[in-house]
């Protein structure tokens, strides 16, 4: 327990439409979906975000810049996998994660074992070190109002 490292990460994307609904890799039925340069998973952008500041490795617009082409329509998942490559974080093992993602609607629970799967296969994590979880702001702020959806999420690491 001598070198314990906890990371926390947030993100939000606008909703909008025309654009798929992707969280914690999993396609979610919805109106609208997620606008960014990559596939807006926020999810997983808040999850790499978390990783790389255990490590102190900056963030995500670091590794992955919005103005790079290279990364327009990228999967996120894609890009956790490279996140999770780096050497700085090779030497630790995940004890644990905790997502929590923040929409009013559409409604998420029947999709949180697919998410919680997708993120295992993606990373070699086991299932119950993941923990993905979903709330409300009782249609207050952007977020209650549909405007958008926001996710945190926090990782402890150790060697």
């Amino acid at each position: 327990m001598d070198d314990l490292r906890i990371g926390q990460g947030y993100d939000v994307h606008k909703l909008v439409p025309e654009r798929k609904l992707i969280l914690c890799g999993v396609e979610v039925p919805c109106e609208n979906g997620l606008l960014g340069h990559s596939d807006a998973d926020v999810a997983i952008h808040a999850l790499m975000d978390a990783l790389l500041g255990a490590v102190s490795g900056g963030d995500i617009g670091k590794l992955f810049p919005d103005k790079d082409p290279a990364y327009a329509g990228a999967d996120s998942m894609k890009l956790l996998r490279e996140v999770l490559a780096l050497p700085e974080l090779s030497a630790y093992r995940l004890f644990n994660c905790d997502i929590t993602i923040i929409a009013q609607r559409p409604k998420l629970s029947p999709f949180r074992e697919a998410m919680i799967k997708r993120i295992s296969e993606t990373t070699q994590w086991d299932e119950k070190r993941i923990s993905v979880k979903f709330t409300t702001t009782e249609k207050l702020g952007f977020a209650g109002r549909g405007e958008g959806i926001a996710a945190s999420a926090v990782v402890l690491l150790g060697k």
